[in-house]
């Protein structure tokens, strides 16, 4: 008698986790995605900003599909990028010599 109640708790208890862990994903994305904007990663690392943006977009739709495993794989690649993309903006800020003065 108790487990069919019990089963249906976890089904509905587990349902609830795509859509947290999602959100959870997208929102460290999107820090990511801040850090790499305050390096100004959009000027100097062009390609793996826009590979970060591109993948959260994608990741937004999938949660829009209620596909949330693919959302979170697309959210968690966008966050690699966005790190990538600030690591070598702030290694290309690195190497640019400052203007000097007339």
């Amino acid at each position: 008698m108790l487990r069919p109640f019990l089963a249906a708790v976890a089904v509905l208890t587990l349902g609830a986790c795509g859509p947290m862990q999602s959100t959870s994903y997208l929102l460290d994305a999107q820090v990511s995605l801040e850090a790499a904007k305050v390096a100004q990663a959009d000027k100097l690392a062009p390609y793996e900003w826009t590979a970060a943006n591109l993948y959260i977009h994608k990741a937004r739709e999938e949660v829009g599909y209620s596909d949330y495993e693919q959302a979170i794989q697309y959210a968690q690649t966008a966050a690699k990028f966005a790190a990538q993309a600030r690591e070598h903006a702030i290694k290309a800020a690195r190497r640019e010599e400052p203007l000097s003065a007339p």
